[in-house]
């Protein structure tokens, strides 16, 4: 169960980086416009920040996700294992 909700966790926290990502990319678009070449370069650079760091958080989660799976298959094999020799 604790992994489920560290997975969930994980995922909110790419959503939070998705939406600061677009935030990011808007105030680059507005430096751009405004002429402002050095603004515009942080914000780019925290625009890959953030890119990247979704991306981790995504790639966490479906780890996770992926080994609360193994261990419900397990789960459920080791209750039929044990079934079986009373049949």
């Amino acid at each position: 169960m604790e992994l489920k909700f560290t997975s969930k966790s994980l995922k909110r926290q790419a959503q939070k980086c998705e939406k600061d990502d677009k935030f990011q990319n808007l105030k680059m678009k507005k430096a751009i416009e405004k002429g402002n070449m050095d603004n515009a370069r942080i914000y780019a650079e925290n625009v890959i920040r953030k890119r990247n760091e979704q991306m981790n958080y995504l790639r966490l989660s479906f780890r996770f996700d992926i080994i609360v799976a193994r261990l419900d298959t397990q789960a459920k094999m080791t209750t039929i294992n044990k079934s079986i020799p009373r049949l």
